[in-house]
């Protein structure tokens, strides 16, 4: 077997690897039968010389890989016939610009196991960048309110050599009683989480938080049925709620009149209730100035993310009145950080976690055999074809 690490083609550039030089040089003491080899690229974070001092062969073509590992999607013009790809293929809910992409692969006679789908028996994901789209996307949340306070400035984390450096930039943060909502509790609200614990921030309670006042900044952390109740008042059930969202309605503006700041990590099922709608917005209640909105669904649940914002140019002022883009620096205005790629701001760092994953999750199962049929259910197609778990994709692939 022989396995390649492609140059991430897709634009704009992305510096992400799947495997660290350090990591593949693990990976040789582990698997000394399985050939490892990575494509030459003047774009990722890690340079082609720390991969060969490393003792990895760097090459100019990946014709003769059966394994081809990447992170963003491989353009299709670049796509191998009859090759197996891993990597994020943004098809499974049907994305529109990436339709051709799976038709391509299909075409091709391509195995593609997607990244997104992996999973352990019990549902959950083996697989991602979540973690480090908390870390950077909670920074952003206060950089933006230094910005937008004028009490602090803190340096961009693209700017940051590294995660230690960016932490460092933490210590300047100046708050005084502000009062911060933070949403998700998958690998996102994890990696929000880890900054709040080095900014050293006080949790309090969703009844304190609503009731009392305090002398120093606090956050809350709201679960999903924190902020969705029964329209009819009755009592709420998670599992009612993901079966049947539409016998609910969003409660959030319970807690978004006394905050200041909102950094959302939460996952947005299709037909559940808005968190803010642009009339909450409005409402004289309604009292964030910040929105760190990690998830980013445009002209969703998060009424002031009317679009992606950029690493090079990643806050935007949301008017409430007129549902504009306006300056965020004015009053009245909430500044918005919407970035859709956040890892990519700390590369190397969400590279070397990503990796550790793949190293003691996937690897092993992708080379040594696959009991429990994880790789077997996150492959979208093969021979083909889509396979059965991704039939759902049919009327996606032919146009409907």
């Amino acid at each position: 077997m022989r396995i390649g690490l492609l140059k991430e083609e897709k634009k704009p550039a992305d510096e992400r690897v799947v495997l660290t030089p350090q990591q593949c040089k693990v990976f040789k003491t582990i698997y000394t039968n399985i050939d490892l080899v990575v494509m030459s690229s003047d774009i990722r974070c890690f340079s082609d010389e720390l991969y060969r001092e490393s003792g990895v062969e760097v090459v100019n073509d990946l014709s003769d890989c059966d394994i081809l590992l990447g992170v963003k999607e491989v353009p299709k013009n670049l796509l191998i016939p009859n090759k197996k790809y891993c990597y994020f293929s943004h098809t499974i809910k049907k994305q529109e610009y990436n339709r051709e992409l799976l038709l391509k692969m299909i075409g091709l006679n391509i195995t593609m196991i997607d990244y997104e789908i992996l999973k352990d028996t019990k549902g959950r994901r083996l697989l991602g960048f979540g973690r480090y789209a908390g870390i950077v996307g909670a920074y952003n949340g206060f950089l933006t309110y230094g910005l937008k306070s004028g009490r602090y400035k803190l340096k961009p984390a693209n700017k940051c050599f590294d995660r230690l450096e960016m932490e460092g930039e933490l210590e300047k943060i100046n708050l005084k009683d502000e009062k911060i909502i933070i949403t998700g509790n998958g690998r996102v609200g994890n990696g929000i989480m880890e900054i709040m614990k080095r900014i050293n921030i006080r949790e309090v309670s969703k009844e304190d938080f609503a009731n009392q006042i305090f002398d120093e900044a606090v956050f809350v952390h709201l679960d999903t049925m924190d902020y969705n109740v029964r329209i009819n008042g009755s009592e709420s059930f998670k599992s009612e709620f993901y079966d049947y969202p539409e016998l609910y309605r969003s409660s959030f503006m319970d807690y978004a009149k006394y905050a200041d700041i909102f950094i959302a990590g939460h996952y947005y099922g299709t037909g559940s209730p808005y968190l803010f709608t642009r009339e909450d917005a409005k409402s004289k209640l309604f009292n964030l100035k910040v929105i760190a909105d990690i998830s980013c669904d445009i002209d969703g649940p998060v009424a002031s993310t009317i679009r992606p914002s950029t690493i090079n140019s990643p806050i935007y002022g949301y008017n409430p009145e007129t549902e504009t883009e306006d300056d965020f620096m004015k009053e009245g205005v909430v500044a918005v950080m919407a970035v859709d790629n956040l890892p990519c701001e700390l590369p190397k760092d969400a590279s070397e976690d990503f990796g550790n994953e793949m190293l003691e999750k996937i690897l092993p199962i992708l080379i040594n055999g696959d009991n429990h049929k994880t790789i077997a259910d996150a492959t979208i197609c093969e021979k083909g074809d889509l396979t059965t778990s991704f039939e759902y994709l049919r009327d996606y692939i032919n146009g409907n």
